[in-house]
């Protein structure tokens, strides 16, 4: 069994074209995430929604983490096209025992949208 994976969403991603009333470019990744993660049942992916990731200035923004993994934070993420993107590279992600994907198998969008790439929390005893 694939240990969980968690894909942190920044709901309060926006977007220069979103109008000033209505949701935001972050929510409806959001969205098009839980929708799109619906369709692959038993996939070992949770979907956590978060004010803010801080990365305004590359939205939209999604991090990626599972304990003993390296966590990744990508940006410049497309809410209208890019759900089945991300949960295929999470997929692959989840596939890993250390969560590095190698570089020519990552998603495109993970390739050229890659923010952060911080190390696995030490084990404590």
């Amino acid at each position: 069994m694939t240990d969980p994976v968690t894909l942190y969403v920044c709901t309060t991603c926006r977007d220069a074209a979103d109008p000033a009333e209505g949701p935001r470019a972050g929510a409806r990744l959001h969205d098009a995430l839980a929708q799109a993660l619906a369709a692959r049942p038993g996939a070992p992916i949770r979907i956590e929604p978060v004010e803010c990731l801080s990365v305004c200035k590359r939205p939209c923004t999604v991090a990626v983490a599972s304990p003993g993994r390296w966590t990744y934070v990508y940006g410049d993420l497309d809410p209208a096209i890019s759900a089945d993107i991300i949960l295929d590279g999470v997929g692959l992600y989840a596939g890993t025992p250390d969560g590095i994907v190698p570089w020519r198998e990552r998603p495109q969008e993970f390739r050229k949208g890659v923010v952060a790439r911080i190390p696995p929390a030490p084990v404590t005893a």
